[in-house]
């Protein structure tokens, strides 16, 4: 496993497999592949991720398993501003790798941030439905903080945070 920042020569196989995950997850939470799968999403994940590996605020890296790439993470400022918080604004890892460690590997890293960057707090937010990511992150320590923004399917995006020795 190599783990190494990710940069614009990544994009293709970021979009790929950000989309692979994302089927995932949505469909385990009832939401069908083609209320996710668009060409206007894909056209907004291109520029959302080539702005997030190109900010100097921002961090983004992959996990490759002989050079296939197995799974990413973001992370940065808070969208809303606080003192002492960073954000985990996404994970990812290919289906086909889930429960071999990678997504706690990407996990360490958001960590390793908030130690570098000398911060008390994370958060980030997932979606209600999946399950799987809320049972990961509440392993990890992280705990529901009662704030919710609405997303797809009429299902919300939970706010959680961890607090970071």
């Amino acid at each position: 496993m190599d783990i190494r920042a990710a940069t614009v020569a990544d994009l293709d196989a970021i979009i790929d497999l950000h989309t692979r995950a994302r089927v995932a997850y949505y469909d385990a939470g009832g939401l069908p592949a083609e209320q996710i799968v668009n060409p206007a999403l894909a056209r907004e994940q291109r520029d959302g991720w080539t702005a997030a590996i190109n900010a100097p605020n921002k961090r983004v890296a992959c996990v490759t398993v002989d050079g296939h790439l197995v799974g990413l993470v973001a992370m940065g400022p808070l969208h809303k501003p606080e003192a002492d918080a960073a954000q985990l604004y996404q994970i990812h890892v290919d289906p086909d790798c889930w429960g071999r460690g990678i997504g706690s590997t990407l996990h360490g890293l958001f960590l390793r941030h908030l130690e570098t960057e000398a911060l008390a707090r994370g958060v980030l937010e997932v979606w209600e439905r999946n399950a799987r990511a809320r049972a990961f992150y509440t392993r990890h320590g992280w705990h529901p903080d009662g704030t919710s923004r609405p997303g797809p399917a009429n299902t919300p995006y939970l706010g959680m945070r961890l607090t970071h020795p």
